[in-house]
Protein backbone atom coordinates (compact mmCIF):
# COMPACT_ATOMS: atom_id res chain seq x y z
CA UNK A 1 0.00 0.00 0.00
CA UNK A 2 3.32 2.14 0.76
CA UNK A 3 4.38 1.53 -2.79
CA UNK A 4 0.77 2.42 -4.11
CA UNK A 5 0.30 6.02 -2.31
CA UNK A 6 4.26 6.51 -3.15
CA UNK A 7 3.29 5.72 -7.13
CA UNK A 8 0.05 7.98 -6.72
CA UNK A 9 2.29 10.96 -4.79
CA UNK A 10 4.74 11.01 -7.72
CA UNK A 11 2.44 11.18 -10.60
CA UNK A 12 0.95 14.36 -8.65
CA UNK A 13 4.52 16.01 -8.76
CA UNK A 14 4.88 15.21 -12.21
CA UNK A 15 2.13 16.19 -13.12
CA UNK A 16 2.13 19.41 -11.63
CA UNK A 17 5.29 20.18 -13.53
CA UNK A 18 3.76 21.69 -16.74
CA UNK A 19 1.15 23.76 -15.41
CA UNK A 20 3.57 24.95 -12.49
CA UNK A 21 6.34 26.16 -15.61
CA UNK A 22 4.12 26.62 -18.68
CA UNK A 23 0.65 27.19 -17.66
CA UNK A 24 -0.20 28.75 -21.03
CA UNK A 25 0.78 25.91 -22.88
CA UNK A 26 -0.94 23.64 -20.60
CA UNK A 27 -4.22 26.13 -20.89
CA UNK A 28 -4.00 25.61 -24.49
CA UNK A 29 -2.84 21.93 -24.78
CA UNK A 30 -6.02 21.53 -22.52
CA UNK A 31 -8.62 23.16 -24.93
CA UNK A 32 -7.07 21.11 -27.68
CA UNK A 33 -8.22 18.40 -25.63
CA UNK A 34 -11.45 18.97 -25.01
CA UNK A 35 -12.56 19.32 -28.93
CA UNK A 36 -10.55 15.90 -29.76
CA UNK A 37 -13.52 12.79 -30.19
CA UNK A 38 -14.13 10.41 -27.46
CA UNK A 39 -12.28 7.89 -29.59
CA UNK A 40 -9.19 10.25 -30.11
CA UNK A 41 -9.46 10.27 -25.79
CA UNK A 42 -10.23 6.62 -25.22
CA UNK A 43 -7.34 6.19 -27.63
CA UNK A 44 -4.43 8.39 -25.64
CA UNK A 45 -5.96 6.54 -22.33
CA UNK A 46 -5.66 3.46 -23.88
CA UNK A 47 -1.80 4.40 -25.23
CA UNK A 48 -1.16 6.03 -21.79
CA UNK A 49 -1.89 3.00 -19.43
CA UNK A 50 0.39 0.73 -22.28
CA UNK A 51 3.55 2.42 -22.27
CA UNK A 52 3.05 2.80 -18.56
CA UNK A 53 3.24 -0.41 -17.74
CA UNK A 54 5.63 -1.81 -20.46
CA UNK A 55 7.51 0.55 -18.12
CA UNK A 56 7.01 -0.95 -15.23
CA UNK A 57 7.96 -4.29 -16.74
CA UNK A 58 11.22 -2.52 -17.82
CA UNK A 59 12.53 -1.13 -15.34
CA UNK A 60 11.40 -3.74 -12.56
Amino acid sequence: MKLLFSALALMLVLEGIIPLLAPKLWRETFQRITRMADGQIRFIGLSSMLLGLIFLFIFK
